[in-house]
């Protein structure tokens, strides 16, 4: 049995940690004091009084800094920040969301969507004395923003805008911070002027907008009301707002891509509205970045609980009649939980790709729109991936703790309560797997976002035959491996890498052409709603082979960027699993399309099981990688007091 060192663990940690460990190593340090002890309450009143002292901690730290620009009062180090923000998820994603909303969402759109009148207010969001709210959903729409109602309609005799919820479905919902301590809202809402005494809308912009005062009074026209009790987050107060003819003054409109002048006269740098609106809110792409991270981490905290806990918990009699068996030594519980392990690895990985990207592109004096176009993508399902991810593993850790893990005191109820809304919130999951097939459909086409949906459907029926793959960053590691593959049918080609990237390459250009020849076929003979209505399903399958593909290149280059050659045979070994159960859980198309024999199907499992076993020794290891500090971890049946037997 191979030995299990501490030296492979901290370098499984090192690398997982990526290009801002240093940071993550501080985080681990600072997280470890006591104030950040996890703790579940299903008590609103005791859970935010806490999250409100942990933030002013963490502001009094200058935690929020990294996350804002030099000019503005930070450092300017965008991933940074963004990875602070991830580790506070492996203590409580109350907390997390908390901060998320105060310097990534509010602070982000005013940094972000405000130009230098605007910015005036960064450093008192940095230190807390200006505490935000991120208005966007409403009671009818949370993912068609372009259809909010609210709306905000410029009145030139006193330079004003009149912020109003004209409809019940109006109503802004959810919102993390209104329910209690924001004093300030960035309302999303129709902006109107009038132009020949009749109103033109100019689309959805954002503007601040006071919605109490220094008492924590609702503001004249502003009804706030509290969402009290969710599914979990105990510690986040979300709430509603209502707008009865609200004023505010013309500077108050965030107006880097929109501006309203003095006599009404709208003006933008941007002259197509569809192109402007997906510009905005591609600059606030952090938040989804920051929940995909956030959910990835969740999960390695559910996933090391519930390892450990099968590394202590013996039941049923062994062989020998000297004891009870380890559960993690049963094949079936490996199942259960090294796979999971081993997607953790691969999206983390990836995670650490795209908050890089993101990084480049916001620090970068003139980033790249088509850049910027493959960041949403990216964002949009990985997003999709870790939040899923995160919700399947938490459970499996719970139902692998069996009664134990149903203990408040092991953290695993609170894991699966607090990330069960982030498949839905930043954007529904399905919804962004669809932004994904679109993107990859149109070949990043440079006016793709100003199209209609029945111009779009065309434009993928037809261009698709002409797309080429896009690799990530680790383009010319990827293709070394691939021409060195081995495409035959015998089982150990499995464990090739280059066979592997070839089977997740073939899958997600075979799923793209077909889907646009289906598109072709169907705009013929009904409307472009209904042949994309039609094809729906398939569009979801490309965009995850996609996603899964994207995730399996970063694993690679992550693999390749590891300085310890045992380290480096444990993640191979780790890539296999990720990959052998991606293929086990498609492996009905695998073989309806002939990629697949049925007697290599047979070997993809036997594969799997192969490396469940050789993983098995590594497996306190593994977790050790994810770098979780002892007291995070923070669950009472682990205690060697608490262990039966």
């Amino acid at each position: 049995m191979p030995a299990k060192t501490t030296n492979t663990a901290e370098h499984l940690r090192n690398t997982l940690d990526g290009r801002w460990r240093d940071v993550k190593n501080r985080m681990r340090e600072q997280l470890a004091d006591e104030v950040f002890r996890p703790h579940y309450t299903p008590n609103t009143v005791i859970a935010r009084t806490k999250v409100s002292e942990q933030m002013k901690i963490m502001a009094a730290a200058g935690a929020a800094e990294d996350g804002f620009r030099k000019e503005h009062g930070g450092t300017g180090n965008i991933g940074a920040g963004i990875t602070q923000i991830q580790m506070l998820a492996m203590s409580d994603l109350s907390l997390m969301v908390k901060a998320g909303v105060q310097w990534g969402l509010f602070g982000g759109a005013v940094e972000n969507l405000g130009t230098e009148r605007h910015h005036a207010y960064l450093r008192k969001i940095i230190t807390l004395e200006l505490r935000g709210c991120f208005a966007m959903t409403e009671t009818g729409h949370g993912s068609d923003v372009q259809s909010l109602e609210t709306t905000a309609t410029y009145d030139p005799a006193t330079q004003e805008f009149v912020i109003d919820s004209p409809t019940a479905s109006a109503r802004k919902d959810y919102i993390g911070g209104a329910a209690e301590t924001a004093t300030i809202a960035a309302v999303f809402a129709q902006l109107i002027t009038p132009e020949d005494g009749e109103p033109v809308s100019h689309g959805v912009h954002c503007f601040l907008v006071p919605i109490r005062d220094v008492d924590g009074n609702d503001l004249p026209g502003v009804t706030t009301s509290d969402n009290l009790y969710k599914g979990g987050l105990p510690g986040v107060d979300n709430g509603r707002i209502v707008f009865d003819r609200v004023r505010i003054p013309r500077e108050n409109l965030l107006n880097r891509y929109g501006d309203v002048a003095a006599d009404g006269t709208y003006s933008s740098p941007i002259e197509s509205p569809n192109r402007r609106f997906f510009t905005m809110l591609g600059t606030l792409v952090r938040g989804r970045v920051t929940v995909a991270g956030s959910a990835g981490a969740a999960a390695q905290v559910a996933l090391d609980i519930a390892t450990r806990y099968a590394l202590q918990r013996r039941q049923f009699k062994a062989p020998d009649d000297e004891g009870e068996v380890l559960i993690m030594d049963y094949l079936a519980h490996q199942r259960r939980l090294l796979p999971l392990i081993a997607k953790s690895y691969a999206l983390q990985f990836a995670q650490n790709e795209l908050v890089a990207k993101l990084h480049d592109l916001q620090t970068s004096d003139a980033p790249d729109p088509e850049e910027q176009r493959e960041l949403d993508a990216r964002a949009a399902g990985l997003k999709a991936a870790n939040t899923w991810h995160a919700v399947r593993a938490i459970q499996e850790a719970r139902e692998a703790c069996g009664g134990a893990g149903y203990m408040a005191e092991n953290r695993l109820i609170a894991l699966r309560a607090d990330t069960d809304v982030f498949t839905t919130f930043e954007g529904d999951n399905h919804v962004l797997t669809q932004l994904v097939a679109k993107e990859l459909l149109t070949a990043y086409a440079d006016d793709i976002r100003s199209m209609s949906p029945v111009e779009w459907v065309r434009f993928a029926a037809n261009a698709v035959s002409q797309r080429v793959l896009k690799r990530t960053a680790a383009e010319t590691i990827i293709q070394t491996i691939v021409d060195a593959g081995q495409d035959s049918e015998e089982e150990g080609s499995l464990f090739n890498r280059g066979t592997q990237i070839k089977m997740f390459e073939d899958r997600e250009e075979y799923l793209l052409s077909s889907v646009a020849r289906r598109l072709q076929a169907r705009t013929n003979e009904m409307s472009a709603f209904e042949a994309f209505n039609a094809v729906q399903d398939h569009v979801l399958h490309a965009a995850q082979a996609h996603t899964d593909r994207v995730v399996l290149e970063a694993f690679v280059a992550g693999i390749d960027s590891c300085e310890d050659d045992q380290a480096r045979e444990v993640l191979g070994m780790v890539c296999d699993l990720y990959v052998l159960s991606v293929i086990e859980d498609d492996k009905a198309w695998y073989i309806e399309h002939r990629f697949l024999s049925t007697e290599r199907a047979k070997a993809v499992t036997r594969g799997i099981n192969e490396r469940c076993r050789t993983l098995r020794p590594y497996a306190e290891t593994l977790v050790d990688g994810f770098g979780i500090p002892e007291q995070l971890r923070h669950a009472e049946m682990l205690h060697p007091e608490n262990v039966p037997g």
